[in-house]
């Protein structure tokens, strides 16, 4: 087996042994007021402050939460969200990565051309408050979690959740790997249908 399937393997099994014993949250709902938030992100391997409320201005956001960067399955949903960025950015709407990676890994992940290639901003929830705001499950960190390149993952993991929102500020759909039982691909498909229901008048 490669090096990158076992790391993801190991990373999943991670994660569903500390979400089991972690508290439930159900994530905020379909036709709930997305909370505000402002963070430190990482756009094209540059950092700087953004905040939904600047990013709605545009049109409706994508707001993706993830595990951790550099590991199998969020490896391939920012890659598929970059891949898709020009038809997200046709319907009138953005994208943003959350995850509790700090604004060092994602600077580098966020330009890096096989990830996000500088084709949207990742921000750093290295305390889970934006994912509190959510009410998206973080687990603890886990001493010896290593990512792909064999770097250790020294931060918690946050839920695979996305929440594609409404330039009106309504959530208008939630995806949960762990509810819907969704792979990180189908988290890019769905919001994209979205986002084109939404700009064609449509209700989602």
């Amino acid at each position: 087996m490669n090096k990158r399937f076992l790391c993801s393997l190991a990373t999943a099994a991670l994660t569903a042994g500390l979400t089991l014993a972690s508290p439930v949250f159900a994530a905020i709902s379909q036709g709930a007021t997305a909370p505000a938030f402002t963070a430190q992100a990482s756009h094209d391997g540059k950092s700087s402050t953004i905040s939904l409320a600047d990013a709605l201005k545009k049109g409706p956001v994508i707001v993706y939460f993830f595990p951790s960067a550099y590991t199998g399955g969020c490896d391939i949903e920012a890659h598929a969200f970059a891949t898709e960025a020009a038809k997200f950015a046709a319907a009138g709407a953005s994208i943003i990565g959350v995850s509790a990676d700090s604004i060092e890994r994602l600077n580098t992940f966020s330009a890096d051309p096989s990830y996000c290639a500088g084709k949207f901003p990742v921000a750093s929830d290295p305390e889970g408050k934006i994912a509190k705001q959510f009410d998206v499950k973080m687990s603890a960190a886990e001493p010896g979690a290593k990512d792909v390149r064999g770097e250790a993952i020294e931060h918690g993991f946050i839920s695979r959740v996305t929440f594609v929102i409404g330039k009106d500020g309504k959530v208008a759909a939630v995806f949960s790997s762990e509810a819907d039982h969704l792979h990180p691909q189908e988290h890019v498909s769905k919001s994209l249908a979205v986002v084109q229901q939404l700009q064609a008048g449509k209700a989602p």
